[in-house]
């Protein structure tokens, strides 16, 4: 068995890191080797990815790290970089919080309405996905000179590896995928304006995705040949990959700046009222389909945080825990809270529009949202269940959530079922274990996940007996 550790690239909404593992069938030990900051710019009226600087942290993760066997990078979905004819990134990428693709659906569901969009790619409706930010970028100088399309992941790669590929995983976030075939939605693209062959060709989670350059060799101290390897480049399918579930009925919350909550399927729920329900259907390793709803997620709380200077986390969450449950909640999917700044005030805006105490401090402010993100944490699983016909036994919440003990547990006590936390690192785990497969070291998708079961630390929280609470608190707001 291989003693050089694998490296996993694992690029979040506020933070990147670079971490290797031992891998074998037996063991699984993950070491953070360098942490970075990803902060978006605002340049003019626009944000954007600091992509450059995304890049230099993860080359002085590499030096850190040392010698790999191989590496993978995964990130967040739907957006890209555009490249010239010569090969060179067009400008910095666009930040899915930038506000050009407001009000920029409506221009598609002209050509393509949202019932015939959603039969055909099963991607539920955001303002940011990548089909929006393409029309919204139509006639820009940048996208007429642009000759190839890449998203965040693979930009990366082909900067590492001057080779070019779309990973699947991330690929099916565009809105641009067939989930049933895996393929593009060419009849969708056609209708949309959009060239297909803007994109590189398609690769899947454990496909060979090139060798590190030889000036990427000089510039991180390692020694090559270094492969990459094509991950579940979007950083949920990754995640998922890595969910501990001994059990076949089981749904996943990956949770961070964004909480995805839902189901793995063998197929997609392309029904009307999954679409009115808004749910989607990414794909994941071994042609699952990621069923799950997007809910805004530990966003709230950070940019709370930010407002008030960054006050110390584990205080904040000490004194929620001792405010009253359940005085205010809000809906934790309203898009009104996607745009940074002000939290605080939304938080409260939203309360009082809908006739509950607005909160009086920050630890109430910290608990409304904890619970919120309960609340809808409880519509998800529950309304993935119903719409795919699949029971739930227990709920598995991986990512930087999973440290979170109160929503843990408020978790359970919402949903009624008995929640497993961790791992927290459950990207950068499905990351190195994809590597580790193709790599012939481990087996099928059930050792994998046993593997994180066995090796990991996790927690259980069982419910608590307040259902009825959980149904009152439901009714004050709308449904997504």
């Amino acid at each position: 068995m291989p003693n050089t550790p694998y490296a996993a690239i694992d690029l979040g909404a506020s933070s990147g890191r670079v971490m290797t593992a031992r891998v074998t069938p037996d063991t699984l030990d993950l070491t953070e080797c360098h942490r970075f900051t990803n902060r978006p710019v605002r340049i003019q009226d626009a944000l954007h990815w600091d992509i450059l600087s995304l890049y230099t942290g993860i080359l002085e993760g590499l030096r850190r790290a040392g010698r790999v066997r191989s590496l993978g990078i995964d990130s967040w979905a739907v957006d890209y970089g555009l490249l010239d004819a010569d090969g060179a990134l067009l400008g910095n990428p666009f930040h899915y919080r930038d506000p050009r693709t407001d009000h920029v659906a409506e221009r598609v569901w002209a050509t393509l309405p949202p019932a015939e969009l959603y039969a055909a790619t099963g991607i539920q409706y955001a303002p940011f996905n990548t089909l929006y930010q393409l029309t919204a970028a139509r006639g820009t100088a940048q996208l007429d000179a642009a000759r190839r399309l890449l998203m965040i992941p693979d930009l990366l790669t082909y900067w590492l590896t001057g080779r070019q590929g779309t990973e699947l995983t991330n690929a099916s976030t565009t809105q641009l995928v067939d989930p049933r075939t895996g393929d593009w939605a060419y009849g969708v693209a056609d209708r949309a304006g959009i060239d297909l062959k803007l994109f590189a060709p398609l690769r899947r989670p454990g496909d060979p995705a090139g060798e590190l350059l030889p000036h990427v060799l000089a510039e991180t101290g390692l020694t090559g040949p270094v492969p990459v390897t094509a991950v579940a480049s979007h950083d949920t399918a990754s995640a998922v990959a890595a969910v501990p579930a001994t059990e076949p009925h089981f749904a996943y919350i990956c949770t961070g700046t964004w909480s995805l909550a839902g189901l793995e399927l063998d197929a997609p729920v392309l029904t009307e009222e999954s679409r009115a329900a808004n749910f989607t259907n990414e794909l994941g390793i071994d042609g699952t389909v990621r069923y799950l709803r997007n809910i805004m997620g530990l966003w709230l709380l950070q940019e709370c945080q930010r407002a008030w200077g960054d006050p110390d986390l584990t205080e904040l969450l000490s004194a929620a825990d001792r405010a009253d449950a359940l005085r205010s909640v809000v809906d934790a999917g309203d898009a009104a809270f996607l745009a940074p700044g002000g939290m605080p005030e939304r938080i409260a805006a939203a309360c009082r529009a809908t006739g509950q105490p607005e909160p009086r401090s920050r630890a109430e402010t910290v608990r409304c949202i904890l619970d919120s993100l309960a609340l809808a944490h409880r519509r998800a699983v529950a309304d993935a269940a119903r719409l795919a016909d699949r029971p739930v036994d227990v709920v598995h919440i991986v990512g930087g959530g999973a440290r979170n003990a109160l929503l843990c547990q408020l978790t359970a006590d919402a949903c009624g079922l008995p929640v497993v936390a961790g791992p927290a690192e459950a990207a950068a785990l499905g990351n190195v274990l994809v590597q580790a497969r193709a790599d012939g070291v481990l087996g099928d998708r059930a050792a994998m996940r046993q593997l994180v079961a066995r090796t990991q630390p996790l927690t259980r929280y069982e419910p608590r007996g307040t259902g009825a609470a959980w149904t009152a608190a439901a009714a004050r707001i709308t449904s997504p």
